[in-house]
């Protein structure tokens, strides 16, 4: 086998084309596809955390590029997988929303965020809303399968309404099976009857009270969009500078050596 054999992506610039194996809804604009790899036996590649481009041919217009961030994890064979939210007017959600089972896109990558090493730091929080969530759940994920990595995860995930909260279920099953390692909690604009979650933004007053605080112990990761960023942490500035921390979490003392945005 040649270098690099084994791996579907290896960061060579080149794109791959792969098939939706298969395809479903999670709610009424959300879906959740699997695509196969180029091997049954391969892995995809991709290091925690890291994302994949996605390109396609958009009528009488330049190709499409956008990153995604596939949940599946690292070392599964065979297949990789996505959960795509359809925003209206957005050309990639509403293209991969039309894929069908056998169709093909093109990706490239991995495009690696952040180089994550066991029990780095003695906590981290992970702040998100909407599809913010996938790079967040990739650390999230990677640390809690793996008995030697101790680290302790605060999850802050907001989003409109229970319907809208991506892998939901995925993360709950990771919080019941961790009691003592990850603390999840749920923001919603528009609550249902019985939440047992917060409600409305994630706030200055509520991240003081549980944040642990600035800290070379601890990392606050951040995703999500626009309205999030510019509250709570400003954005980066380029993919390789994040920009000076602003908003509620410069107000509580946070740099860029405490802060990390995807």
């Amino acid at each position: 086998m040649s270098n690099g054999a084994g791996k579907t992506f290896k960061g060579d610039n080149e794109w791959i084309d792969l098939k939706v194996k298969k395809e479903w809804y999670v709610s009424p604009n959300t879906k959740h596809l699997v695509f196969e790899l180029e091997d049954k036996d391969h892995v995809s590649g991709l290091i925690t955390a890291s994302a994949l481009l996605i390109k396609f041919a958009a009528e009488n217009e330049d190709d499409v590029i956008r990153p995604y961030t596939p949940i599946s994890d690292i070392e599964k064979k065979g297949e990789i997988e996505l959960v795509v939210k359809k925003y209206e007017g957005s050309k990639a959600g509403t293209h991969i929303h039309n894929l069908k089972v056998g169709d093909s896109l093109s990706f490239k990558g991995p495009i690696v965020k952040w180089k994550w090493e066991p029990n780095q730091y003695e906590s981290i929080s992970l702040i998100g809303a909407g599809t913010g969530i996938t790079p967040l759940y990739q650390l999230l994920h990677e640390i809690t399968k793996n008995p030697e990595d101790k680290t302790k995860v605060n999850l802050f995930f907001g989003n409109l309404t229970k319907d809208d909260i991506l892998i939901k279920k995925e993360i709950d099953q990771i919080a019941s099976k961790h009691k003592e390692q990850v603390n999840v909690v749920y923001f919603l604009d528009t609550t249902p009857e019985n939440w047992d979650g917060e409600t409305g933004y994630i706030s200055r007053k509520y991240l003081e009270k549980n944040l642990p605080g600035p800290s070379p112990k601890h990392k606050v990761f951040i995703c999500g969009p626009p309205p999030l960023l510019a509250s709570l942490s400003g954005f980066k500035v380029s993919p390789t500078d994040q920009g000076e921390v602003t908003g509620i979490l410069a107000e509580l003392n946070y740099t860029k050596d405490h802060v990390y945005k995807f």
